[in-house]
């Protein structure tokens, strides 16, 4: 595949990956009360580890003197791409409102912006800034349901604090795929990089078993372990890696902007809650600011 038709999949991606994400939303709101948030993280990654070892073994086997040296980064990227980004929000999204988390993750892209801009000269310029605002502008009304007074009225609680760590932990995660070499290729990375997030949830699973107990349908809460592992984990993750090496982390970012609209296609589609006009509107900022904000070439 050339330079330009990988650059060109990237950014057909951005518009594909939030549809694996937002299964996630779906497996939050579902998994409450039948499973335990440390316990759906181990199965998830658990689960998206044992599809994606069977791929990446061959070059595991082959690069294994030159990547067994770097275990400590397989930990460091597991404990926040898979640890914090994921039980974290699950403890977090059982005492706050979905507001509040989309309000909160709408900084993530920014902050991504902003640190690659000034460690790396990863920056957005010209019509890509002028398309993260729009961008921004978008979602924002789709979350405030077309009224910033809902914005002005919000009120945070101590479940916020766990979404504000998945924030900055994602922050942290996108910048140092993006920066930190590795001898592997993206697929198998990531592959390892999921068994550092297993090895890490592991102790606080057992912990959290010992204290709550087991979920309460064994059944139902494998089967939304294996949803997530197979769509938000193992879809959404390789598709965020692979557009971050092609476009880079500020870019990949805008990506997080689509979550509400597409959560609320979602919403139409399986629970007949037909869009309103502030899903139009939003779409109507969002989408052209993805373009701009995404393509590449001079600003």
């Amino acid at each position: 595949m050339s330079s330009s038709q990988r650059a060109l999949l990237a950014q057909l991606l951005i518009f594909i990956t939030p549809v694996f994400w937002s299964a996630n939303y779906i497996v939050a709101r579902a998994g409450s009360g039948v499973i335990e948030p440390h316990l759906l993280a181990f199965l998830r990654w658990l689960f998206a580890f044992a599809l994606m070892l069977p791929f990446a073994l061959p070059e595991l086997l082959r690069l294994w003197p030159l990547w067994r040296s770097e275990w400590k980064n397989f930990l460091f990227m597991g404990a926040l791409g898979m640890w914090i980004c994921g039980a974290f929000v699950y403890i977090g999204g059982h005492t706050t409102e979905a507001l509040n988390i989309g309000l909160l993750y709408a900084l993530a892209p920014v902050f991504i912006a902003v640190i690659s801009a000034r460690l790396f000269s990863d920056h957005l310029r010209g019509s890509q800034i002028i398309g993260s605002v729009l961008s921004i502008c978008g979602m924002l009304l789709i979350i405030a349901r077309g009224s910033w007074q809902n914005v002005v009225d919000v009120q945070f609680t101590r479940g916020d604090l766990w979404i504000v760590a998945a924030v900055v932990s994602w922050t942290a995660y996108s910048i140092f795929l993006k920066h930190r070499e590795s001898v592997l290729g993206p697929f198998a990375r990531l592959t390892m990089i999921t068994f550092g997030g297993v090895v890490v949830l592991l102790p606080f699973t057992v912990v959290e078993y010992l204290h709550a107990g087991g979920p309460a349908d064994w059944s139902g809460a494998l089967w939304l372990s294996v949803v997530a592992a197979v769509l938000p984990g193992f879809g959404a993750y390789q598709a965020y890696s692979f557009m971050q090496r092609e476009l880079g982390a500020a870019r990949a970012g805008q990506v997080l902007y689509l979550g509400p609209l597409y959560t609320a296609l979602i919403g139409w589609w399986l629970l007949s809650e037909p869009p309103v006009w502030y899903h139009v509107a939003g779409a109507l900022l969002i989408l052209p600011g993805m373009y701009l904000a995404t393509r590449q070439g001079k600003p």
